[in-house]
């Protein structure tokens, strides 16, 4: 028996370990918008009533909260109002901006009922840290629209930072927006002025 434990362990030691398979940004931006659309195809509730509901949640959380970094968007909308914010509030404003910046991506592919996405050249180096990784999403009937995605590599895996939708940042649109709200009604103004756009959001 003791000859045979170790053997097992000579054999346990000389394995190598496989690593994990590390995805270059295409291939993470390709494993996020293929579950976005297996379940924008697979939602009875879109499909047949254009209910966006349930889709927009199964989005959010199986595929928006793994592979998106919403306290980096967060900071990028603020801009230096987010230095103003205590850390109390700092999570409240995370909060309310993720669930605008969901509502808003999930309803730009959500209008799709059997759309297709075609991966552009992407240039960058292997080193590079922070890359753009483009996009256009196909629908027949329905004229084709650019998606593109700001990435950046935090360990071994790649986080969306921004989605720049038909030439539009969802993340830097906002920043006019929470500068005038801050002016207006400072921090807890702007917090507020996100609950009241996610509660009209929410009753669409």
């Amino acid at each position: 028996m003791k000859k045979l434990l170790a053997l097992l362990l000579v054999f346990f030691l000389a394995t190598p370990v496989l690593a994990v398979e590390e995805l270059t940004p295409e291939m993470q931006v390709k494993k996020i918008t293929d579950a976005v659309l297996e379940i924008v195809r697979n939602d009875t509730e879109l499909q047949k009533n254009g209910n966006t509901g349930p889709a927009t949640q199964l989005i959010d959380e199986r595929v928006l909260q793994p592979h998106f970094n919403f306290l980096h968007m967060t900071k990028l909308g603020l801009g230096r109002e987010w230095r103003k914010a205590s850390p109390a509030q700092q999570d409240a404003l995370v909060k309310e901006f993720k669930t605008l910046l969901v509502n808003t991506y999930s309803n730009a592919l959500t209008i799709y009922k059997d759309p297709t996405v075609n991966f552009k050249t992407s240039r960058y180096k292997a080193t590079d840290t922070d890359v753009m990784i483009r996009t256009q999403v196909l629908q027949t009937g329905i004229a084709p629209v650019d998606i593109d995605y700001n990435v950046e590599k935090l360990g071994n895996e790649w986080k969306v930072y921004d989605v720049v939708v038909a030439g539009v940042s969802l993340v830097t649109n906002y920043r006019q927006f929470f500068s005038q709200e801050v002016r207006k009604g400072g921090i807890e103004g702007a917090i507020k002025s996100l609950q009241a756009k996610n509660q009209t959001q929410g009753k669409k």
